[in-house]
């Protein structure tokens, strides 16, 4: 795409659309208003549920250890209007229309945050006992199946895969975890850094089978391609996700290979007067000189400020920010507080702080003498202090920054 040539027009916006209400569609509306808009703010979100939060959803909730995660936002004092269990369908940016099930639904400003939907498992639909994770529904029907201590099969050694099977492992049941590649976290990190926590899954009472691909999935049992048969009172499939985004097809809306938004470095769209944040939008860094897709809860977090202070400001002619942050995620499986920051992809030095063999250590990449990603587990001060270190730039000293008992911010050259 070339840069949005769209023009923002010079007159107050009176009526914000925000479509998901997720993280992003929340913290888009929550924003505008602390920013001091005072126009209409509406949330539309697809599910019935008053918003909530994620990651709760597979760790206590699915627990049984809590009954939901809903935002503590007072939607009502704050003068945002909710209208949930409304599917958006498409929209026209031509007109400022935005339709949905209840009918088209004007703006003045659209904010897309819809947000991301779970990959399927092809040959999966409608057999019995197959799950996905990641709405409240998800979470609520597989929490009696986690009860009752069931054998159950986990398709995809990712993130909420681990996560998943680490709250399995908690809840008493049997766990086979099922991996198409050589390694769990195989899109997401190096081998040598994934190698460590294939051991993970045994020391939880799990076990892992890599290089296994399902060939069929029928009630009760998990075929492998190797031909092996997995019993199965349950199977979770965890096998990524993609943006949310097949209803702005035929909309203008300019979509990337991932089928997400291709947004501007203010977050707009190629169609005038919509933005798009969180899992949805993808955005060009210049801090790491190419466009990211981020799927975690930090982006749809940070995301929404910069949407909402580019929507006040334009009145007043202000310059539109620029969103450029470390990404940042987190993860709790198999008893370890696994962190990440910034993006790995072109670094040329790896580095080991710590045995990782052991329950607490750190890897960072460089690119040159700059800190450009770490992950660290169990090491929560690194992650703080190497955030903030990826964000100024400063060069580092390979030599200190190997010593795990060195703090980061002293390993600096």
């Amino acid at each position: 795409m070339s840069e949005q040539t769209q023009q923002p027009g010079s007159s107050a916006p009176r009526r914000v659309v925000v479509a998901g209400a997720g993280m992003a569609g929340v913290q888009t509306a929550v924003a505008l208003r602390e920013q001091g808009f005072a126009g209409d703010v509406i949330l539309i979100g697809a599910e019935p549920h008053q918003p909530y939060d994620r990651p709760p959803l597979s760790k206590a909730v699915l627990l049984g250890k809590s009954e939901g995660s809903a935002f503590d936002v007072d939607f009502e004092a704050l003068g945002i209007e909710l209208r949930l269990g409304c599917e958006v369908l498409g929209v026209r940016p031509a007109a400022h229309e935005l339709d949905t099930e209840d009918g088209p639904v004007p703006y003045d400003v659209l904010v897309v945050a819809t947000g991301a939907e779970p990959v399927r498992l092809p040959g999966a639909e409608g057999v019995p006992g197959v799950h996905l994770l990641r709405t409240l529904d998800d979470a609520e029907r597989l929490r009696p199946v986690l009860a009752r201590r069931h054998d159950i099969v986990v398709v995809g050694a990712g993130w909420i895969g681990a996560e998943f099977a680490t709250a399995a492992r908690e809840a008493g049941c049997a766990v086979t975890v099922v991996e198409a590649a050589e390694r769990p976290l195989a899109g997401a990190l190096p081998a040598e850094v994934a190698a460590p926590m294939a051991g993970w899954y045994a020391d939880a009472g799990a076990v892992l089978r890599t290089h296994a691909r399902v060939a069929q999935v029928e009630p009760g049992a998990v075929l492998l391609d190797d031909g092996s048969r997995l019993p199965a009172d349950a199977v979770v499939v965890g096998i990524g996700a993609r943006p949310a985004t097949a209803w702005l097809a035929g909309s203008g809306v300019e979509l990337g290979a991932h089928r997400e938004i291709v947004a501007d470095e203010h977050l707009r769209s190629s169609a005038v007067d919509v933005y798009a944040v969180g899992d949805c939008a993808s955005f060009p860094s210049g801090r790491y000189g190419e466009r990211l897709l981020v799927h975690h809860w930090d982006n749809a977090l940070q995301g929404p400020r910069t949407v909402a202070r580019n929507i006040v400001g334009r009145a007043a002619g202000e310059a539109p920010a620029v969103y450029d942050p470390v990404p940042y995620f987190w993860s709790e499986q198999f008893g370890r507080f696994v962190q990440y920051a910034g993006h790995h992809a072109d670094a040329d030095t790896t580095l080991w702080r710590g045995d990782p063999s052991g329950p607490a250590w750190t890897v960072c990449w460089l690119r040159g003498e700059r800190l450009v990603a770490l992950l660290a587990v169990g090491r929560p001060r690194d992650l703080a202090q190497g955030r903030r270190l990826i964000d100024s730039g400063v060069p580092m000293n390979p030599v200190l920054l190997r010593d795990p008992a060195r703090p980061l911010k002293a390993a600096t050259a």
